[in-house]
């Protein structure tokens, strides 16, 4: 077998072991939560026998690795159970849910990933100069922030007191494109300051690793202008860890935009799992997890099977 081919291979064995493993995970998690699920539904002052008979119909009584096995093999299938709170379909209510966090961490994607890259081979092309102690600094800062707290202070400043964005990133079907894209200006704007500065650090280590070749070294005896030589010889050899860190990076803002769809009340998968969780609605808990965790692992997946691709000793062995 040829090596790529292989190593893909592994790659994707290793990546379904790791979300059946990330299942149990969630499964034993919102078992072991206190309380009774089919008590908290109820109420306190259900009487014992409508609490033994929820129990009883919702499969309660049974072994826990017997539910687990019933939900993972349903969950493959496309079922993901009904919620608990309105006995809506778990699968149809998070497919919108799903499509607006796509939307808004697809959106902070477009504009963080290119400008992270440029930011990096600028930082490179001067070191150790005012420009890259600028970018290194306020992108340090803006990494050091928590998310809620960075939200709160774009949200005071251009909602309040320019009225530049809305306060609340609420987005519907019936919105043009332009209006859904000023409607989450300040939850993109945060995102993108979360990230940038991880991929712009990571893009400038990554080159100037590089930098310390005797080609690039030839390149500039050559009479190279300095800026091509780091953007057609360094980053084109950087690129291996910079996809890699970029595709974390995107992970992340498709998994971890809870914070930032709660503060600004967007109707995205962290709001839907936050108003859930509250609810005790532990099939929509289970849900949210397993898909979150599959988009995770998925990611990283590509990261290494791009990374493999990128490796010219990988891709022509002698």
């Amino acid at each position: 077998m040829h090596p790529v081919l292989k190593l893909i291979t592994q790659r994707i064995a290793l990546g379904i072991l790791l979300l059946l493993a990330a299942s149990v995970l969630i499964f034993v998690g919102t078992q072991i939560l206190p309380g009774d699920v089919a008590q908290a539904i109820l109420g306190q002052s259900a009487t014992p026998l409508a609490v033994a008979n929820l129990r009883k119909a919702m499969g309660l009584n049974d072994p826990a690795y017997v539910r687990y096995f019933h939900w993972l093999f349903a969950a493959m299938h496309g079922d993901l159970g009904h919620s608990l709170t309105n006995g809506a379909d778990v699968a149809t209510d998070m497919t919108g849910r799903m499509l607006n966090t796509l939307f808004l961490a697809g959106t902070a994607a477009v504009i963080a990933v290119p400008t992270a890259i440029l930011l990096g081979l600028i930082a490179v092309r001067y070191q150790g100069r005012w420009p890259d102690k600028v970018i290194t600094g306020v992108t340090l800062a803006t990494v050091s922030v928590p998310e809620f707290l960075l939200g709160y202070i774009l949200m005071f400043f251009f909602a309040v007191k320019f009225r530049v964005a809305p306060s609340v990133a609420m987005i519907n079907e019936s919105m043009s494109l332009g209006a859904k894209l000023h409607a989450i200006m300040l939850p993109v704007a945060v995102m993108v300051l979360v990230v940038l500065g991880h991929m712009m650090r990571m893009t400038r280590a990554a080159i100037l690793n590089v930098m310390q070749s005797a080609y690039i070294e030839t390149a500039e005896l050559k009479g190279v202008r300095p800026f091509l030589v780091i953007f057609r010889h360094a980053f084109p050899n950087a690129i291996s860890p910079v996809v890699n860190v970029v595709m974390i990076n995107l992970a992340y803002l498709v998994v971890g935009v809870v914070v930032v769809e709660v503060v600004f009340v967007y109707p995205g998968m962290g709001q839907y799992l936050v108003d859930h969780v509250a609810k005790r609605d532990v099939p929509v808990v289970q849900a949210c997890g397993l898909v979150f965790a599959a988009v995770y692992i998925l990611l990283n997946m590509l990261a290494d099977v791009i990374s493999i691709l990128a490796n010219p000793r990988l891709r022509h062995p002698k």
